[in-house]
């Protein structure tokens, strides 16, 4: 069974590991703050990215920032100096193509891969194995890691050139951000004309107007139930901003 390294292993990158470490794979983690809930699950706590790396056939990132990618990438024990030549690292990561097509060509120079990776889901989507994986970039690589994408996510999507995942997110969550704040406005209009809560959500839910983001959230809403939150509103204000911009780009 192959060994996998995880950086960056916060709120997803937690659920992802769960997923991993349930399907047998060996998870060696690392990130800045603590990993004692990682190592609970059964992962294998490693003290800097070299470590990771060096301890890992291949290597998934899920940082929470450019900054904190650029130093897993070229840090002092960043993986330029640490990975193996033809070690691939999927990047789950959230960056503007143009930032993360610097990251391997990076990582190329030094005989590796990195992938366009994305990752549609919640934290709890994706512990039920019910999110969905986008992946871009060299097709025999994709190929290669596919088998350990399959071990936490129920649906994943091959989009050909490197970029095309990262661009098919920005649709996404372009999409999750219109069906919540819709699902926000018909829910308060339709609590304060009176309707049943659990009854207006069945039969929305069964309508042509339902979505995913209304069947989660809707009920919560209704619940006044906001915390813990599932993704913050800044964390999807960057993609619509990104979406916004590449809107503009595209003409």
């Amino acid at each position: 069974m192959q060994k996998i390294g995880f950086i960056g292993i916060g709120k997803v990158g937690l659920a992802v590991c769960r997923n991993l470490i349930a399907a047998g794979y060996e998870v060696h983690g690392y990130r800045r703050s603590s990993l004692a809930d990682f190592e609970a699950l059964g992962g294998i706590a490693e003290k800097s990215v070299r470590d990771v790396a060096e301890n890992s056939d291949v290597i998934l990132t899920c940082v929470n920032s450019d900054a904190a990618m650029t130093e897993v990438v070229s840090g002092a024990n960043g993986l330029v100096s640490s990975a193996r030549p033809g070690q691939i690292i999927a990047c789950f990561s959230s960056h503007t193509v143009p930032m993360k097509q610097g990251f391997a060509d990076a990582m190329a120079k030094v005989g590796c891969v990195l992938l366009d990776g994305e990752v549609s889901g919640t934290p709890g989507m994706i512990e039920a194995r019910k999110a969905t994986v986008y992946l871009a970039g060299p097709k025999g690589s994709v190929d290669q890691v596919e088998p350990i994408i399959k071990s936490f996510a129920n649906e994943n999507f091959y989009l050909g050139k490197f970029g095309d995942a990262t661009k098919v997110k920005l649709i996404n969550n372009l999409m999750v951000a219109t069906q919540i704040v819709g699902t926000a406005q018909a829910m308060a209009i339709g609590m304060k004309m009176g309707i049943d809560s659990k009854l207006m959500i069945e039969a929305v839910g069964k309508g042509s107007g339902s979505s995913t983001q209304f069947l989660i959230r809707a009920p919560w809403m209704a619940e006044r139930r906001f915390t813990p939150p599932q993704g913050s509103a800044p964390a999807l204000l960057h993609y619509v901003i990104g979406a916004r911009d590449a809107a503009i780009e595209a003409g």
